[in-house]
């Protein structure tokens, strides 16, 4: 899952706790407002397993209420994050989740692997014992890690990560501007920069566009708009789809506009997701 989510929308200052209780041990409960601490950071030293539940859900509590007997049965080798759905939704797209219960790991301060639906409890043992042995030896935490050197965050970034917390997106564009200047072959900074630049551009759009397009499929401003609501609403597949049936429909300029359009939204995503992988494949054949 590494590739396709970014835990980076989810980092804010702490805030006071909100939202319903979690199941039985409320130590591990997580909301929007200390997901950074509880699960991103954290993650640095132990797995941390998020599940997301619906108390509506009877399974989805059962499965929590698994996870919390697992959890204390290994005696501190991963840490629990049982978050209520409705009430953090912001979670919930951010890791887009299709279906509750679905439980995920995160290490290192990225996803790891995850399930959807409940589980017979042996078999979420047997994917926890995985998730343990894959994280062994290689986080902060672990007791036969190597002492792990202190990080020096790069002061460039903090200001540009500031200005794009206090929503001055033109401010933090500047920023990663700069960082390339100095630093032509600096890929972190032309990531971030390319994602601004998107959230930029899709977040002034009307999601009205989206049926604006679909009644008229020929309308290629229409569709490239469409597309970037689609994706800004974690459906690459459904933007992708969009803008290669425009390159099927076009000819000359107006080809060439939504080709362009389709490899920079690749660019948000690794290049080894499977969908990513698919999509460029349908892209070559409409192109050839």
């Amino acid at each position: 899952m590494s590739g396709a989510v970014d835990l980076s929308a989810l980092k804010q200052p702490p805030a006071a706790p909100g939202g319903a209780a979690a199941p039985a041990s409320g130590n591990h409960t997580v909301t929007e407002a200390d997901f950074e601490a509880k699960v991103i950071r954290r993650s640095m030293q132990v797995p941390v397993v998020v599940a997301l539940y619906s108390q509506r859900s009877q399974g989805s509590v059962d499965l929590v209420r698994t996870l919390e007997r697992f959890n204390a049965e290994d005696r501190g080798a991963w840490d629990l994050a049982a978050i209520e759905a409705e009430a953090n939704m912001n979670i919930v797209q951010a890791l887009r989740v299709q279906g509750i219960p679905t439980v995920i790991a995160v290490a290192g301060g990225q996803p790891l692997a995850d399930f959807e639906g409940t589980q017979p409890d042996p078999q979420v043992r047997q994917w926890l014992d995985a998730v343990i042995d894959a994280t062994a030896g290689k986080l902060e935490g672990d007791p036969g890690a190597a002492p792990a050197e202190p990080e020096v965050e790069d002061p460039r970034f903090v200001d540009a990560e500031d200005k794009l917390s206090e929503g001055d997106f033109a401010g933090a564009e500047a920023a990663y501007e700069a960082i390339i200047a100095e630093e032509p072959g600096n890929e972190e900074a032309k990531a971030a920069l390319r994602q601004l630049r998107f959230l930029t551009r899709a977040q002034q759009l009307d999601p009205a566009v989206v049926a604006t397009a679909d009644a008229d499929p020929a309308n290629l401003d229409a569709a490239l708009d469409a597309a970037d609501v689609e994706l800004l609403e974690q459906r690459p597949e459904a933007a992708f789809e969009r803008i290669i049936a425009s390159v099927k429909r076009t000819a000359g300029d107006d080809r060439t506009r939504a080709r362009t359009r389709l490899l920079e939204l690749f660019e948000l995503f690794d290049p080894a997701e499977p969908f990513v992988i698919a999509a460029r494949r349908k892209l070559a054949a409409a192109l050839y």
